[in-house]
C-alpha cells in the first residue's frame, strides 16, 4: 500500500489537511496525541476509525444540523490523489471549505476530567455552578456547554466561560454554538446509551459557510470524547473506556510530562487499537472491516 507522498497543506495532532481550492481533503493518519503532545507510536486503524466513525455520525445527525463533509467515497478523489486510493480508503473526508470558529465546543453530561477538577476546588465548572455532593464520574443534572479556546499544537487548551466565548465571537454566535452543541450531544447521547455506551463528554468544531455554521471536523470519536461502558458505569472513581484514556492512564503512570512522550508498549498500543474498534462496532451496529 503506497502511503500518501503529497504534502499537506496544514497538518494538525492527527490529521492532514490538504486545501483543493473550493473544498478541503482531510486525511486521518494513525498518530495518536496525548496531553497536548503527539506521541512516538501509531495506533493501528485508528485513522479510518476516526474517520467512518465521524461519517456514520454526520449521517445520523443530519436532522439537528448541517455539516461540512462532501464524500468519503475513494471514486470522488481528485485526480492527483486517486494514486494514493488504498491508503485514503477510509481514512478520508472530502469536506466543504468553512470558516471556522475560534473556539472548542465541549459539552460534558458527566464530571470528569478537567471539569471534576475545578468543581473539586470550586464547586463549578467554567464558571457553571453544579449541585453540592458530587462526585468524580457523577451525572450532571443536565448535559452543560463548556467552551475552550484552541490551541496550537504543543501549547493547551485553555476552559474559558460563556462569557468570554461571547466577548470573542459575539452573543448570537455564541448562543447557536451552545444550542447546536447541546442538542447534538443529546441525540449522540441518546443513541450510544441504546448501544450500550455513555458519552460521557465530547467537544464539537463549528464553521461557518454561506452564512449557515454547519458541524466540521471530526465528531463523536474516541479522539473527541469519552466513552464509558453503560453496564459497569459506577460513579465515585474512574470508569472504563473505549478511548485514549486508557493510554493517558498509561502515560500518566509512566512519564512525568517532561522532555518528549516515551514509546508506548506493543500491548498498550494493541488494546487502544481494540477499544477503538469496540467503539466503533458499538455504536454503528456494524462490524469493522479495515479499508483496503
Amino acid at each position: 500500500m503506497m502511503a500518501i507522498d503529497i504534502k499537506p497543506t496544514a497538518q494538525g495532532k492527527v490529521r492532514d489537511l490538504y486545501d483543493l481550492g473550493d473544498k478541503l481533503l482531510l486525511v486521518a493518519t494513525d498518530r495518536i496525541s496525548a496531553f497536548d503532545y503527539i506521541l512516538p507510536d501509531e495506533i493501528p486503524y485508528k485513522g479510518q476509525v476516526l474517520t467512518q466513525l465521524s461519517v456514520f455520525w454526520f449521517h445520523l445527525l443530519e436532522g439537528v444540523v448541517e455539516n461540512h463533509l462532501i464524500s468519503a467515497d475513494v471514486a470522488d478523489l481528485p485526480d492527483e490523489f486517486k494514486p494514493y486510493a488504498d491508503y485514503l480508503a477510509g481514512r478520508f473526508m472530502l469536506v466543504k471549505k468553512c470558516e471556522m470558529f475560534p473556539a472548542e465546543c465541549i459539552v460534558r453530561g458527566y464530571l470528569a476530567g478537567s471539569g471534576l477538577k475545578e468543581y473539586q476546588q470550586k464547586g463549578s465548572v467554567c464558571g457553571i455552578a453544579l449541585p453540592e455532593g458530587l462526585v468524580n464520574s457523577s451525572k450532571l443534572p443536565a448535559p452543560i456547554f463548556t467552551p475552550s479556546t484552541k490551541a496550537e499544537i504543543g501549547d493547551h487548551d485553555e476552559n474559558i466561560s460563556y462569557e468570554r466565548l461571547a466577548q470573542i465571537i459575539g452573543d448570537e454566535d455564541a448562543e447557536a454554538l451552545r444550542h447546536l452543541s447541546v442538542s447534538v450531544y443529546e441525540k449522540a447521547r441518546d443513541h450510544a446509551a441504546a448501544h450500550g455506551i455513555i458519552i460521557a463528554d465530547t467537544k464539537f468544531e463549528f464553521g461557518r459557510v454561506d452564512g449557515q455554521i454547519i458541524l466540521a471536523d471530526e465528531v463523536l470519536t474516541p479522539d473527541s470524547s469519552r466513552f464509558w461502558p453503560g453496564d459497569t458505569y459506577q460513579p465515585g472513581g474512574d470508569q472504563p473506556s473505549f478511548d485514549k484514556q486508557f493510554v493517558r492512564d498509561w502515560l500518566s503512570a509512566n512519564w512525568d510530562r517532561t522532555g518528549e512522550p516515551p514509546h508506548l508498549p506493543a500491548d498498550v498500543i494493541e488494546k487502544t487499537s481494540q477499544k477503538y474498534i469496540q467503539a466503533y462496532e458499538l455504536i454503528t451496529g456494524q462490524k469493522f472491516v479495515p479499508a483496503a
